[in-house]
Formats: C-alpha cells, sequence, structure tokens
C-alpha cells in the first residue's frame, strides 16, 4: 500500500536554478477502455492541460498488449493544436515499429512540435501480453534491451546523417541500414531527446547516463529514488553529460481517501488486468486528496526528481484535471528548485 513519507526539509543533492517541470498523461489509454475512440477529446484535454499550465503532455504507447491510439500520430495533433506545452512519449516501444519507418516518424512528429517534443523509450513492460506483443509484429523479446538501445542508435545516426561527414549508413548486431541520408531530417539538428524508461538497477543508470538525455523512472520507495537519482548524477558527470532524472506517478484525487483507494483499484483492474496490490511493488501510486497527493510528490521532488510526468488514476480524468492543476501543481512547485544531473548538455 502507497505511503506519504514526510518532504525532508533539506535535499543532499546539489540544487540549480532550473525548475521543476510538471507533466501529465493524455487519456489514450483510458479511451481504449471505455471504447471510445475519439481525437476532439484527446486535444480538448491537450488545450485544458496547457491553458492550466502544465509544462508537458504524454502519451503512452501499445499494440495489443494495452491497445490505444498511436501516439506518435495522436501527439502530432497535440502539438499542433497547442503552443507552448512540450509532448512526449510515456513511453515509446521502438521495436513494435521497423527502426527506419520509426525514424521518419518522428522527424515528421519534430517538425510540428519542433523543440516541445521529448522521447520517453521503453525496452518492453515484462509482462506475458508484452511478449505476445512482440511476437505479433514479429520482434523479438529475448534481447529487447539490447535493441533498444541500438535502435536508439541508429535513430541518432539517421537523424545527424545529412550533416558534413556523418556517418549515412548503420552497422549493428540486430540492424543495418544505408541511405539513411535520404530520410527527412528532423525540425531539431540531431533529433529530440531520447529518455529511457526503466528501473534503479546498476545496469539501466548506466545506460541512461551514458546513452540517454532522461530517466524515466515509476520506483515506488522514494528512497530507492534518491539513491538511484545520486547514482545517476555521479555516473553522468563522470561522463560529462547531463540527464534529466523524471518520475512517471500515478495518482488519484480525492478528499474521501476511501473512494480515491476505490476509483483507483477499478482503474488498474482495467488497466493492467492486476490488483492496486500487485502494481504498486512496481509502480508509484497515491490517492486522496490533493494536498497529500502533492506531499507525496515532493518526496520525489526532495529526492532528486527534475520533471514529473503524472497519470490520473481514474477511467474518467477530465473532472481531477482542473483540482491538480489548481492544488497539487502549485504546492508541489512550492518546493522551489530542482536538482540538475550531471555536468554539462549533452
Amino acid at each position: 500500500m502507497t505511503t506519504f513519507p514526510d518532504v525532508p526539509a533539506e535535499s543532499d543533492t546539489p540544487m540549480s536554478t532550473e525548475p521543476l517541470r510538471i507533466g501529465i498523461l493524455l487519456p489514450t489509454r483510458e479511451q481504449a477502455i471505455n471504447g471510445t475512440y475519439a481525437a476532439a477529446p484527446l486535444l480538448d484535454f491537450a488545450r485544458n492541460a496547457e491553458a492550466l499550465g502544465f509544462d508537458s503532455l504524454w502519451a503512452g504507447d501499445s499494440l495489443t498488449a494495452r491497445p490505444r491510439l498511436d501516439p506518435l500520430v495522436v501527439l502530432s495533433a497535440a502539438a499542433a493544436a497547442t503552443r507552448r506545452i512540450t509532448v512526449g512519449t510515456a513511453a515509446l516501444t521502438p521495436a513494435l515499429r521497423h527502426p527506419l519507418i520509426g525514424a521518419n516518424m518522428i522527424a515528421s512528429l519534430s517538425h510540428v512540435a519542433a523543440d516541445r517534443l521529448i522521447l520517453g523509450l521503453g525496452s518492453g513492460f515484462p509482462m506475458p501480453e508484452t511478449e505476445a506483443e512482440f511476437e505479433s509484429v514479429g520482434a523479438s523479446f529475448q534481447g529487447r534491451v539490447g535493441r533498444l538501445d541500438e535502435i536508439a542508435a541508429l535513430w541518432r545516426t539517421a537523424w545527424h546523417a545529412g550533416e558534413d561527414g556523418e556517418p549515412s549508413e548503420f552497422e549493428g548486431r540486430f540492424w543495418q541500414a544505408e541511405n539513411l541520408d535520404r530520410l527527412p531530417s528532423p525540425a531539431v539538428p540531431g533529433g529530440p531527446p531520447l529518455w529511457l524508461a526503466g528501473s534503479d538497477t546498476p545496469k539501466v543508470l548506466a545506460r541512461a547516463a551514458t546513452r540517454y538525455d532522461g530517466w524515466l523512472p515509476f520506483l515506488p520507495d522514494v528512497d530507492a529514488y534518491g539513491r538511484a537519482a545520486a547514482r545517476l548524477g555521479e555516473l553522468a558527470t563522470e561522463a560529462g553529460r547531463t540527464v534529466v532524472p523524471g518520475l512517471y506517478a500515478t495518482v488519484t484525487v480525492n478528499s474521501d481517501e476511501a473512494a480515491a483507494e476505490a476509483e483507483l483499484e477499478h482503474y488498474i483492474s482495467h488497466y493492467y488486468g492486476r490488483s492496486l496490490e500487485q502494481m504498486s511493488t512496481i509502480q508509484a501510486y497515491a490517492w486522496g486528496s490533493a494536498e497529500k497527493c502533492a506531499e507525496w510528490l515532493g518526496g520525489y521532488v526532495r529526492a532528486g526528481a527534475r520533471h514529473l510526468v503524472i497519470r490520473i488514476g481514474s477511467l474518467d480524468p477530465e473532472p481531477q484535471l482542473k483540482e491538480i492543476a489548481e492544488v497539487l501543481l502549485p504546492a508541489v512547485r512550492a518546493l522551489g528548485t530542482a536538482p540538475t544531473v550531471g555536468s554539462t548538455q549533452s
């Protein structure tokens, strides 16, 4: 069961003047569960999120395991419907698409979103449904971590291929490609930032520090998050890089805590086909009043989180959006500046 730790008065993590950023997840999976696929409500949600002061807007990815509308298509529409808010994937599974098609789709999206695009990337949630999803598109579930890193490297090669002196070929263990310079270049040279959606294992932290621009875990233990963020900072500094420490967290806001927990239980059982008790051992969940959820998120901010991605734990998330914006956002932002992990911009 989720607990709400006291927010430390001070942090052991060095602080910077970089502001904390807080984003919200688009309810594409919720639409699928309700059987109400439609673009207009998603675009209304995106415009509302921007007007209410959220910094970023995110969409998840799945074909058959946890179906929903394609995030790259949805985010392209959301970026066109907004002006300020960052758009991102939380998280995209690159292995579900041929990497050249993925590179082209992302470059295309970048011409809509420009510098407002971030890609959170995952190797595949470890569930039987995900393994079946990989099989359905002819992708190997075994070795998926190495495949993710290789696809990210291929994308970066493709997005630099039109520049002087940059290679137009890629030779990897799983993928080989030629004529990458023929693909459209992204709007931002080199393409969007790539964040690794993963846990806090030493291997994940090492990969995030040396290969990616951000780290997006959903750790349920704030102390474990703090230790991992500190280690990520050490590794990033050693590599001469900056890596954004993010957090993917689910909150259900209701002043009646029992009602909030019941709603979240209903949500999780429909989303994953598992109980809240099962999922809370691996993912970060909070429920109750907006103030209580803000206090819980504050623990992660004190532990080093710099960009929060909030998923509303409800199959009808719109009614909670305004309260989260008006109560939770300012309460968490009142913590002040957030830490920068690493030393220099990659």
